[in-house]
């Protein structure tokens, strides 16, 4: 999967709200699987996958359709985004150690500046 945006957050929670809450963790999970998939076809064929894209979250996302954009400051848009980041952050975590890049390898922000 290439690294995460802040579009792809976006895009990828508008994708939860077709869904009902419950159902975000395992969605959200999916969505960033399809991602994955579509990386790795893009890598090993050097092109796009067919229906899940680039490797990106957004291209996953978009392949799956999504809900109209929501009201600026909508709970539940804001709650689809938590949701859309823990499962990043659980990804990440999960690649740790596996000598890739990610979210939670990016260090201490203080000690960077």
């Amino acid at each position: 999967m290439r690294p995460v945006t802040p579009t792809d957050l976006l895009a990828a929670a508008q994708v939860l709200l077709q869904w009902p809450d419950d159902a975000w963790p395992e969605v959200a999970a999916a969505l960033l699987d399809e991602a994955a998939r579509a990386d790795r076809f893009r890598r090993r064929h050097g092109l796009a996958h067919p229906r899940l894209g680039n490797g990106t979250v957004t291209s996953a996302a978009l392949a799956r359709g999504s809900a109209p954009a929501p009201a600026a400051g909508d709970r539940r848009f804001l709650s689809a985004l938590a949701a859309v980041i823990a499962a990043v952050l659980a990804r990440s975590e999960g690649l740790e150690g596996h000598g890739r890049q990610c979210a939670a390898d990016t260090g201490n922000i203080e000690q960077r500046f």
